[in-house]
C-alpha cells in the first residue's frame, strides 16, 4: 500500500490488523517498525477487537451462556488482544492530497469465530495531517443477539524512557498478568502523573481514573478521549528486550468478559466510535 503523507508526516498501513506499520515526523521515527512482510513483534500498531489484552482460560461467560476462545497466549493459558490483530483487511478506500493530508479505510468482518458467535462490522480509518494520525474504529453489531466488546489499538512509541501517564489508579496483576487489585498509584512504583525516567521499572500494567486523555513517551504522544477509552496499557519494552513503549488506550480493562467491567455489551444494530491521535511530543 503507498505510503500516506501530510503536514510533516507520513505513515505506513499494513492490512495485516490494519496496522501503523510506520510513523515519522519529518526524519524521526514515532513508532516502532516492522518489515513490510513481517512478522509482526509484540502486536506493533495492530488493532485489538473485540477485546483488548486477556480473557483468563479463554473462558466467560455472557448472556446466559459459556464460550471458549483460542488461546492466543498459551504460555499462560488466556485469549490475548481480541481477534483481528492478526488477519487481514480489505483496503476499501485510499486518498491522498499532496502535502495536505491523507486516508486510508480498511474494513473487516468478525463472524462467529470460535468462543465469540457474535457478528461484527468493523472499520478502520487512518486519517494523517498536520495534527498528525489520527485513527478511527468503528465496530457495528450486524448479528441478531447483543454482543460483548472491547478495543484498543498497540502502538510502541519511541523517543526516549520519560514516560507522563495521568492516571490516579493501576491495576495490580498476578504472574499470569491477570487483574489482582486496583490501586492507587501514589501507593506503588507506576505513579507517572509527573514526567520521569521508566528505566529500571518493569511496567506491563492498565491505569485508569484518567484525568486526561494523553500519554506523553520521550518524544512522542497519544492521545483520546478518556470518556470513550478510560483504561490505558502501558508496556515498557525493556524488560522484552525491544524498543519502545507501548500505550494502547482500552474500553475496558483487562478481564472485562468475566468481570464486566466497563465492558461494552452491543445490541443488534448498534454501533461504536472511537479515535486516538499520535504525534510528535
Amino acid at each position: 500500500m503507498p505510503p500516506l503523507a501530510g503536514g510533516g508526516y507520513t505513515a505506513e498501513i499494513s492490512p495485516r490488523g490494519a496496522a501503523l506499520r510506520r510513523l515519522r515526523h519529518g526524519e524521526r521515527d514515532l513508532v516502532t517498525t516492522w518489515p513490510e512482510e513481517g512478522p509482526v513483534p509484540y502486536y506493533a500498531g495492530t488493532i485489538l477487537a473485540p477485546w483488548p489484552n486477556r480473557v483468563a482460560g479463554g473462558r466467560y461467560t455472557f448472556g446466559g451462556e459459556e464460550h471458549r476462545l483460542d488461546l492466543s497466549e498459551p504460555e499462560r493459558g488466556n485469549a490475548l488482544h481480541g481477534l483481528v490483530a492478526t488477519a487481514d483487511w480489505r483496503v476499501a478506500e485510499w486518498l491522498a492530497a499532496e502535502d495536505d493530508h491523507a486516508f486510508v479505510r480498511l474494513t473487516h468482518t468478525v463472524g462467529h469465530a470460535p468462543g465469540y458467535p457474535f457478528t461484527l462490522e468493523l472499520e478502520v480509518v487512518h486519517r494523517l495531517d498536520a495534527h498528525g494520525l489520527t485513527t478511527t474504529l468503528t465496530a457495528v453489531n450486524t448479528g441478531d443477539r447483543p454482543a460483548p466488546y472491547g478495543c484498543a489499538p498497540h502502538p510502541w512509541l519511541l523517543g526516549g524512557d520519560v514516560l507522563q501517564v495521568p492516571a490516579e489508579r493501576v491495576l495490580l496483576t498476578d504472574e499470569a498478568l491477570l487483574p489482582r487489585s486496583l490501586e492507587d498509584v501514589a501507593a506503588t512504583p507506576y505513579d507517572f502523573r509527573k514526567a520521569r525516567a521508566s528505566g529500571g521499572i518493569d511496567v506491563d500494567h492498565a491505569f485508569t481514573g484518567l484525568t486526561a486523555g494523553e500519554v506523553v513517551a520521550g518524544g512522542a504522544r497519544i492521545t483520546w478521549d478518556p470518556a470513550v477509552l478510560p483504561w490505558v496499557q502501558v508496556c515498557t519494552g525493556e524488560q522484552l528486550g525491544y524498543r519502545g513503549i507501548a500505550v494502547e488506550p482500552m474500553t475496558c480493562p483487562p478481564g472485562a468478559f468475566n468481570s464486566g467491567d466497563d465492558l461494552v455489551v452491543l445490541d443488534p444494530g448498534d454501533r461504536h466510535e472511537a479515535s486516538w491521535t499520535i504525534s510528535a511530543a
